[in-house]
């Protein structure tokens, strides 16, 4: 039985990976940080499912600050994969608090890669690079070789763990890859990230909970893709003979503007009467324009992308709509 330790365990991506990993026959271990409420939500499924009746799932406390506990970690678990998906993920706070989203996305992947060093463990690594790295773009489409130019603390910092990954590779002949992954939206998705503070407002104002949704920037152009498809993008990466970066993306791009049109018009909104745009909404420096060009995956992964941008929306409304009547209507609807 293989054994993999997913960092970001409690996030969109790392339950997704949770269950693709479980599903695969392997021992799944993952880091969370400790908290005075529960934390856990997008993992109790799996306790509760009886398709996971004999599924090996372990939880540790800890956190990417923690040099020590990640040593300690490693030596304990053993992981013949090891996942890195925890960083302060939200490009306009990663402003407001940019010397923590360093200290946890740039110089944890650094804690993470010297504890394999130091532990001389003999596993894969995987690290959660991003498009935000290109930020002002170079070249469109991107590719693995297209020039950085980050935007925010918080694409400085994953540029920071991207090299060193590359470094780690070919200074300590790690097994160590990056996924340079584009966009990739589901209902999992956090609340404060513009997808799902879309999807969730479409099924509050349809349901009269709600009266305006605030925006920022409405002509960002990004490559949204489905989140539970990338994460097997994650795993094919350590499944191959030799270690690799790769630019995983749809190859599409698509405005906010359009994201907002074609979630209202699904329920039968016209956007325009409920969105209302707010500067505090604005990053400091825009990204204005990404769009990857997956050839790499698709020729040396087999990895394509499944879902289209349309189905990707309505997939996340469907799900903000059912949510949301079970939150409103949930006890009565048990008792029938």
């Amino acid at each position: 039985m293989k054994k993999a330790l997913i960092t970001g365990i409690t996030g969109q991506d790392g339950s997704y990976l949770a269950e693709l990993l479980l599903d695969k026959g392997y021992e799944v271990h993952g880091i969370i940080r400790r908290a005075s409420s529960f934390n856990t939500g997008r993992l109790e499924h799996i306790y509760k499912d009886s398709h996971y009746k004999d599924a090996r799932l372990f939880l540790h406390y800890g956190d990417l600050t923690d040099a020590v506990m990640l040593s300690k970690l490693l030596y304990q678990v053993k992981p013949d994969e090891i996942y890195n998906l925890a960083a302060q993920s939200h490009v306009r706070v990663s402003f407001d608090i940019p010397e923590y989203t360093g200290d946890v996305t740039a110089l944890g992947t650094l804690r993470i890669l010297e504890a394999i060093r130091e532990t001389e463990l003999q596993c894969k690594f995987y690290q959660a690079s991003s498009s935000e790295m290109f930020g002002k773009v170079m070249e469109t489409p991107q590719k693995e070789t297209t020039p950085f130019y980050p935007r925010s603390p918080y694409a400085c910092a994953k540029v920071f763990g991207h090299w060193l990954t590359v470094n780690y590779r070919e200074s300590y002949n790690m097994f160590a890859c990056s996924g340079i992954l584009f966009n990739h939206e589901s209902p999992r998705r956090g609340e404060t990230f513009v997808t799902r503070k879309v999807t969730r407002a479409v099924a509050r104002i349809k349901a009269g909970v709600q009266d305006a949704l605030y925006m920022g920037n409405l002509d960002a152009k990004r490559d949204w893709g489905y989140a539970p498809e990338y994460v097997e993008a994650m795993w094919r990466m350590l499944q191959q003979d030799a270690p690799d970066d790769y630019v995983v993306a749809t190859g599409e791009t698509h405005t906010v503007r359009e994201f907002l049109e074609e979630s209202f018009g699904y329920v039968g909104l016209d956007w325009q009467k409920y969105v209302k745009q707010d500067p505090r909404y604005y990053r400091p420096a825009e990204v204005d324009l990404l769009l990857g060009d997956p050839s790499k995956a698709k020729e040396k992964l087999g990895w394509v992308p499944k879902t289209l941008f349309v189905d990707l929306v309505r997939i996340m409304v469907d799900a903000d709509m059912k949510a949301l009547d079970l939150e409103l209507h949930g006890t009565r609807n048990a008792g029938q």
